[in-house]
């Protein structure tokens, strides 16, 4: 993420604040009640995303561990290729006899 997208979604989440305090106070809730209101809805907010994000830390379902294992996948895919089929049935071989013993 870029500097300029975290000051973005941060302007969003302050105009959104202001937004929902307008909306309570249109629908008759007086100033305080609004203030309190919005507030809770954007912690609220605030901690589903924090729960999102820790959801995918635990999982390991970040970019960056995409980015590694798409890279892992595509460097032994190219290994493989250079493999004759020979060395390829040697190594199918030595993992199956590895798999066997554990």
């Amino acid at each position: 993420m870029r500097r300029i997208d975290a000051i973005l979604i941060a302007l969003g989440v302050f105009f959104m604040g202001g937004l929902i305090y307008f909306i309570f106070q249109s629908i008759g809730l007086d100033a305080t009640k609004a203030g309190i209101w919005s507030q809770v809805l954007l912690v609220l907010g605030l901690i589903g995303w924090v729960l999102t994000y820790l959801f995918r830390v635990f999982t390991n379902n970040m970019t960056y561990h995409k980015q590694v294992k798409d890279y892992d996948d595509a460097f032994f895919a190219k290994q493989l290729e250079k493999m004759s089929p020979e060395e390829i049935a040697k190594l199918m071989e030595n993992s199956e006899s590895e798999n066997s013993g554990v």
